[in-house]
């Protein structure tokens, strides 16, 4: 009987062993769970290679994919992509709607006052004189004296040229586009305008996308670099994207995927 007694005990014990055993599982993995913080990340849907929607509806691209190898380093964050216009990006990350942008941002004032930008660039694009492709008189910067410069208002390449023209005093007439790329594209194309200041890539884009008949002439004028742009304070997290990114460069893959997605490696200055 007290043999009986005792197997029932130690069976008795044994299930209630493993009961606590497994409740503090389910508490030790609800507790990782709730240790993780979900970060929604705004891009957009139409800006091809970069962030754009496949075929099969997948949301992919330079960006997209960068972010996607930055999360698997950060096991604290969960990032989640939201997507929207480009022109409502800023507004959401304002209004917490999102908590940092992937979208190919250049640091310019106006924005610097506002936001925080990480300080690991991902891109470093050479800014260059683009032309008509038949152009054969335009071969450098200096060969724009006098000659029709057509940027979009308050973009790195327009601050540049205007910089560039009052230093140099370059005598460039410069003039500013009513339709993006579009309005600077037919401007070229029927010689209303002259040249444009761009990225070899923009210009490979463009020439694909909507033939637009475009060249990149001379040496870089500027190193144009593209950053994650955050809330002003979100200092642990820019901090954390900062770390995962030099990782990624440092294992090759963010020129790889620079590579695959933008034709060359923009990850080092020209």
């Amino acid at each position: 009987m007290k043999k009986k007694a005792g197997l029932f005990l130690a069976l008795v014990f044994t299930l209630l062993t493993t009961a606590c055993s497994q409740v503090e599982k389910v508490s030790s993995d609800e507790e990782s769970k709730e240790k993780v913080q979900k970060i929604i990340v705004g891009t957009g849907t139409q800006f091809p290679n970069v962030c754009f929607i496949e075929d099969n509806g997948k949301l992919t691209g330079y960006d997209v994919e960068l972010v996607r190898e930055i999360d698997k380093k950060l096991p604290e964050y969960e990032f989640e992509f939201k997507t929207m216009d480009f022109s409502n990006l800023l507004l959401s990350l304002e209004t917490n709607k999102i908590d940092f942008i992937a979208h190919q941002m250049e640091v310019n004032k106006e924005r610097e006052e506002k936001f925080l930008f990480s300080k690991e660039p991902y891109n470093i694009f050479p800014l260059q004189v683009a032309v008509n492709e038949k152009n054969k008189d335009i071969q450098s910067i200096k060969d724009l004296k006098g000659k029709k410069v057509i940027v979009s208002a308050t973009s790195n390449s327009a601050v540049f040229i205007e910089k560039y023209n009052k230093e140099h005093n370059a005598g460039i007439n410069i003039v500013y586009s009513g339709q993006g790329s579009d309005d600077t594209i037919n401007q070229i194309r029927t010689g209303r305008a002259d040249a444009t200041i761009h990225t070899p890539f923009g210009v490979k884009l463009q020439n694909e996308q909507a033939n637009a008949g475009l060249k990149v002439v001379g040496d870089p004028v500027q190193n144009s670099k593209v950053y994650f742009m955050l809330r002003k304070d979100e200092t642990k997290l820019q901090k954390r994207i900062d770390e995962a990114v030099a990782e990624l460069k440092k294992e090759g893959e963010v020129g790889k995927l620079s590579k695959k997605w933008l034709g060359e490696d923009y990850t080092v200055e020209f």
